[in-house]
């Protein structure tokens, strides 16, 4: 039995990307996955591989190759216009079947929760959600994947030694975009459909998008965050006004929504938004597990708390010891004399 299962898993190569599109563009998660997928392959001295799956597919698919992907393979059909779950499942079986990648990566996106896990089940093979950190174990090549567990009060590591691909899904601004080479080449590949690929269960009637009410924080290159520490509705309204000076959003912990301080859509973390702002002003908050994982890429970290032993000021590039409510007053009235 150990001997079968070496043999299967060594005619597995390659990290393999699953590309998101979304009305014929290729999203920024897609850029980020690949660059993850980048240090994985380098240390298995393998290829990276994206998988563009969708009407349009192959308009952007040359513009890979900067970004650190080897190989594109492009599945570009009417059929597949819209978001075809389904289809994409199965197209996707068939071609992990053909080319047997080692792991496949997607984004723990809204279409990338509902694809994967179909793909996964299919292929008969692992699958982690919600990954924060990738890494190779040297001495087999199981894929390592770092992830909140116990209702984020924990990291754990989790591997799929015995079934090849390994699956896993990244929040989209988790992982770092490569900055382009344009001198880089790769090969494309093109297939198809086929008509059984075609079969589903429900038929789109209408696609669209709505961001009404909603708070992009991922876009966001500067947020000023409060927690527990802002006391109530009134140090947000600190906050805000600091944000309004300063360019940038507004942004919280669990803690302070829950609270009913400020509105679900500020909240950043593992049950809110994920973002890689170039700065991230935290303010009053502790620092737990669950909103790390939501921040913990960000540029530049300034933590400010009375308390230098939390694991925001422990984890901060800059630490700032004192009152919230007499610092960040300070620092408005320089911005007013600059």
């Amino acid at each position: 039995m150990i001997a079968k299962t070496y043999i299967e898993k060594a005619e597995y190569r390659n990290i393999w990307v699953i590309g998101e599109l979304l009305s014929g563009e290729i999203q920024p998660v897609t850029y980020e996955l690949i660059g993850a997928a980048r240090g994985l392959a380098d240390a298995r001295q393998c290829e990276v591989w994206t998988v563009l799956i969708g009407a349009g597919a192959g308009a952007g698919a040359g513009s890979l190759f900067a970004y650190g992907t080897d190989t594109v393979v492009v599945v570009d059909d009417s059929r597949l216009d819209g978001f075809q779950d389904e289809i994409e499942a199965k197209v996707l079986v068939r071609l992990i079947k053909k080319y047997k990648p080692e792991v496949v990566l997607c984004g723990a996106t809204t279409r990338g929760r509902a694809l994967i896990p179909r793909v996964a089940v299919m292929a008969n093979c692992g699958l982690t959600a919600d990954c924060t950190g990738l890494s190779i174990d040297p001495e087999n090549g199981d894929l390592l994947q770092t992830r909140p567990a116990f209702g984020g009060n924990i990291l754990a590591t989790i591997r799929c030694p015995n079934h090849r691909p390994q699956m896993a899904t990244v929040r989209p601004r988790v992982m770092k975009a490569l900055e382009p080479d344009i001198s880089r080449v790769g090969r494309i590949i093109r297939e198809g459909i086929l008509d059984t690929d075609a079969d589903k269960m429900k038929r789109i009637i209408e696609i669209f998008h709505s961001r009404e009410g909603a708070l992009n924080l991922s876009d966001a290159q500067v947020i000023i965050a409060g927690g527990r520490g802002m006391k109530g509705p009134e140090g947000f309204r600190l906050l805000k006004d600091f944000a309004f000076r300063v360019g940038g959003a507004v942004g919280a912990s669990r803690a302070a929504v829950d609270s009913g301080w400020i509105p679900y859509a500020h909240q950043v973390g593992q049950t809110g938004q994920t973002v890689q702002a170039k700065l991230y002003i935290a303010c009053g908050i502790s620092g737990q597990i669950q909103h790390l994982v939501g921040m913990q890429s960000c540029e530049t970290i300034v933590a400010i708390d009375k308390d230098p032993d939390t694991p925001m000021m422990q984890m901060a590039d800059i630490a700032i010891v004192g009152d919230i409510f007499e610092i960040i007053p300070e620092i408005m009235n320089e911005l007013a004399k600059s």
